[in-house]
């Protein structure tokens, strides 16, 4: 008997996670050297063996609260399905330039085939040109795909596939774009921003700068990672999906450095019905960098208009968010050294029930004097703390590897379904 695929359906960044994808960090991120790093959008290499054991605990949370789904599974099953198969290899083959490998892979069977689309294919040495390249990889490593949030976003019933906007990461797109047209689990309708803007190179968009603050408004930032003209095909898209009521897009232009502030959700997280994660500096304090609200009405944009800041924004459309300050409010120092380190980018599973790294006292401190109870993730799987059972609080992961790669546990975790709100 075949199961009835669950509908993905995201209205909030905070509701009860039912259904997530992740993909734990496997050899593709060793596969670099230090002259590697930066063009593999790192500042440092990664020790594999420590950020997998700081990722089992960000696994092990996950399996108490909800449904998992691992990429490479998933693209396992796609890859037994013949014309997919087909679909996403020549597309590969065609963006990266290795056509003369299409039929070598097509060949392969599917688990080995997910490992080299992922972990890299190194390049056959059968010919001059071959030899004399310096580049050893034909497909190079996915290095980042540990940070799942990017290349894909569920926006209510939609899964919308990004147009990345380094080319190194644009293959995590084609197979994400691949799964959620041929997976087994769940369905959605796939708005793939990487067709839609083909022959654009001025529009590319991730989706750790799309945060789903309510079902009638999406939050977007734009900087070095999302597009102005990213977001406008984005708005055009949402027109098209919602013809009837008032819609907003609340749109935040960030620096772009540090490299700390590639998306949205470094600065902005949201932790619960009435509280919000932000770094102040950028938030909350005066500053160049615009805050702009698009309202669509009946399918049409009817308005666009800067605005003072993001809070203000909410507040006046009837969220009134307690800003939550990542490092603290006493020193700028800390502000900046936390926010460096993923301190704003928390993940929500239920509301007011969050995941963060350990490593970030103070932005911990603040929580706590805002209500959050903070446990460790060795407490939640040895069974010593209930999650059910609590009220607020905040499950902290060891993250001094992790955080190194640039993202934190709302970068790791691309939820497809979460329950509605109950306000």
């Amino acid at each position: 008997m075949i199961k009835a695929k669950w509908p993905v359906e995201v209205q909030s960044e905070i509701g009860e996670l039912e259904a997530v994808i992740i993909h734990t960090p496997g050899p593709e991120v060793e596969n670099m050297t230090p002259k590697m790093a930066q063009r593999a959008l790192y500042s440092d290499i990664l020790n594999l063996s420590v950020a997998q054991e700081e990722y089992k605990q960000l696994l092990g949370v996950l399996e108490k609260v909800t449904t998992i789904y691992q990429v490479k599974d998933l693209l396992i099953d796609v890859l037994d399905d013949y014309a997919a198969r087909e679909a996403l290899i020549g597309k590969i083959c065609i963006t990266e330039q290795v056509t003369d490998y299409f039929d070598y892979l097509m060949d392969l069977p599917s688990r080995k085939l997910a490992t080299q689309l992922i972990e890299g294919m190194p390049a056959r040495i059968d010919t001059l040109t071959a030899f004399l390249n310096d580049e050893y990889y034909a497909l190079l490593p996915l290095y980042n795909f540990y940070f799942t949030r990017d290349a894909s976003v569920s926006i209510g019933g939609n899964s919308l596939i990004c147009k990345m906007a380094s080319r190194i990461r644009m293959r995590e797109s084609f197979i994400m774009d691949s799964i959620f047209r041929h997976n087994r689990y769940f369905s959605s309708e796939v708005i793939n921003t990487c067709d839609l803007a083909l022959h654009e190179p001025s529009v590319f968009i991730e989706g750790g700068d799309i945060l789903v603050a309510r079902e009638d408004i999406l939050m977007i930032g734009n900087g070095a990672r999302t597009s102005s003209q990213g977001i406008d095909l984005l708005v055009r898209q949402m027109c098209k999906k919602r013809r009837f009521g008032k819609h907003y897009i609340l749109v935040q232009q960030l620096p772009d450095t540090p490299e700390s502030f590639i998306h949205l959700d470094m600065v902005f997280t949201l932790l619960d019905i009435d509280k919000c994660m932000v770094f102040k500096p950028l938030i909350i304090e005066d500053n160049r960098f615009e805050t702009v609200l698009i309202t669509i009405e009946e399918g049409k944009v009817s308005k666009i208009k800067s605005e003072s800041n993001i809070l203000n924004v909410l507040r006046r459309l009837g969220m009134d968010l307690e800003p939550v300050l990542c490092g603290g409010g006493a020193d700028e120092w800390n502000q900046e050294r936390e926010q460096w380190h993923s301190g704003a980018n928390f993940f929500a599973f239920a509301p007011g029930k969050v995941i963060s790294y350990a490593r970030n006292t103070h932005t911990l401190d603040e929580m706590a004097k805002h209500g959050f109870e903070v446990v460790t993730a060795s407490q939640v799987i040895d069974g010593s703390v209930d999650l059910q059972r609590m009220g607020r609080c905040v499950v902290t992961l060891a993250g001094a590897e992790l955080a190194r790669g640039g993202g934190g546990a709302r970068c790791m975790t691309m939820p497809v379904r979460r329950k509605p709100l109950s306000l």
